[in-house]
């Protein structure tokens, strides 16, 4: 005869403990008087012990049962807690670190609003950004090493990947403030006389404008490339140069530099759709889901052209 035991037969043995009788153990579980009779037969055979004994006063433990309803109410309980029960996830106590993907451009458009809302609904939580390349992008998603990815990140879009669009958005120009150039609007003469700052960074979004350029047969004088966005600020407004960046990094950089001021372009620039990006692992973690409530309560559809 196997030894294995039926762990389903657990809830009953307690049930018969606590209510001393078929009917009653029956109607607490849910079950019918002969499916608990049934389950009584299979536990007498298993552990080869009587285990419940009619009385004048009900059906009464023996030993083996008192001791098995004991053991066996601690692991229902653990079990109840511990594994069936939701898992909690409380912003307020939470002490964990929330590590983000982002590009260079998208630490300064996006960390300063996520960080103040984590410390102000997470105050004990810390925060990471990392850069990186797509592929280990990938492997610290599904590692749990990295929570979110958040920007333009097309090489994202395997099946184990879920994603959700924040925004859609577009590119502008800035020059700096002086320039000899004084009109608000270029013309295609002026915008192909121009030097040209081109940032290739991670975030591969200067590929959409350099693919849309080639589409339009525009071919722009590239004077400086470079992978950081955080210098052109500097780069523009101490040169004649141009540069092509995400509307809302444009807006920021003529925000917090005098000397700098954005210029409409001559075409109509490309979109593009941001988003942020989780494994599949994590769609159902409780701390993972609130995060992606944070990103998405700051950045989705924020009033930017759908």
């Amino acid at each position: 005869m196997s030894r294995r035991l039926d762990l389903n037969l657990l809830p009953i043995v307690v049930a018969l403990y606590e209510r001393r009788s078929v009917s009653q153990a029956a109607l607490s579980l849910g079950m019918s008087q002969p499916a608990v009779s049934a389950a009584l037969a299979k536990l007498r055979a298993h552990f080869d012990d009587p285990l419940f004994v009619r009385t004048p006063h009900g059906m009464e433990p023996t030993p083996r049962a008192a001791a098995i309803a004991r053991s066996a109410r601690g692991v229902l309980d653990r079990i109840e807690q511990e594994i069936v029960a939701d898992v909690k996830f409380d912003p307020a106590t939470t002490k964990r670190r929330f590590t983000f993907a982002l590009s260079d451009a998208g630490e300064m458009i996006f960390l300063p609003k996520v960080l103040e809302r984590i410390r102000r609904l997470a105050p004990e939580a810390t925060v990471r950004s990392v850069s990186l390349p797509a592929p280990e992008i990938e492997r610290g998603l599904e590692s749990g090493e990295i929570d979110l990815a958040v920007g333009y990140f097309p090489d994202i879009k395997k099946s184990n990947f879920f994603q959700q669009r924040l925004y859609t958005d577009t590119f502008a120009s800035i020059l700096r403030a002086d320039h000899p150039i004084r009109s608000s609007k270029l013309t295609m003469a002026q915008f192909l006389s121009l030097g040209h700052a081109v940032v290739h960074a991670e975030s591969r979004s200067q590929e959409v404008v350099d693919r849309y350029l080639a589409r339009k047969r525009i071919q722009r004088r590239v004077v400086l490339d470079t992978p950081h966005f955080t210098s052109i600020p500097m780069i523009i407004a101490q040169s004649d140069l141009i540069v092509i960046v995400p509307q809302p990094l444009a807006e920021y950089f003529c925000s917090i530099m005098a000397n700098l001021r954005m210029v409409s372009l001559p075409i109509e620039m490309p979109r593009i759709d941001v988003k942020q990006h989780w494994h599949r692992k994590f769609h159902y973690d409780a701390a993972s889901r609130w995060l992606r409530s944070v990103v998405s309560s700051l950045f989705q559809d924020h009033g930017r052209t759908p």
